[in-house]
């Protein structure tokens, strides 16, 4: 039998301790903030293993990251708000409820419009994961790009400050719970 992970709460929110299965509302859970956004990781003390998954809500203007290539499966649900997703120097525009695929090693980052722009990102997890930053003609027009590639993640975000964690911001996740069938 698999035992219930215990919630922690902190001034961020929740979060799990442990191993083990849990029930945890993005709007209650341990969130963190960067130059590009929030986002809520819904991990605890201890990493997923075979999969990665996260809320993201992109500043208006700002890319949710740098332009990348993972060695796995990701693929995104874009659940509010307008912005682009730059796919193999290619610009695509996105809007609440297109669904992005990218196999493994697809350079690809999402950039905002004017207004946040909430993503759900789900990504495949191996032992031999490897990102790669590569030098992007089209990401450097939204700062989004490395100068020189990379696959440290450390060299590729140098130049920008560190994540924090922070507490949900009311507003930052679309209110549904008023729809009904």
């Amino acid at each position: 039998m698999v035992e219930e992970a215990r919630l922690e709460s902190s001034e961020s929110g929740l979060s799990p301790k442990g191993e083990g299965w849990y029930v945890i509302n993005a709007r209650e859970a341990a969130w963190r903030e960067d130059v590009f956004g929030r986002w809520c990781p819904f991990e605890g003390d201890v990493r997923f293993p075979e999969l990665g998954i996260n809320v993201s809500v992109i500043h208006p203007g700002k890319p949710n990251c740098m332009y990348h290539r993972e060695t796995n499966q990701e693929d995104f649900l874009v659940l509010a708000g307008e912005g682009a997703l730059l796919v193999e120097e290619q610009e695509r525009p996105l809007k609440a409820w297109d669904f992005v695929h990218c196999p493994a090693e697809t350079n690809h980052v999402f950039v905002a419009a004017s207004e946040p722009f909430v993503i759900l990102a789900v990504g495949a997890r191996k032992e031999d994961d490897e990102v790669v930053y590569p030098v992007s003609e089209l990401a450097q027009r939204y700062d989004a790009s490395v100068l020189e590639e990379t696959t440290s993640a450390q060299e590729a975000y140098a130049r920008f400050p560190s994540s924090i964690e922070t507490p949900y911001r009311e507003g930052d996740l679309p209110d549904w719970g008023a729809l009904k069938s």
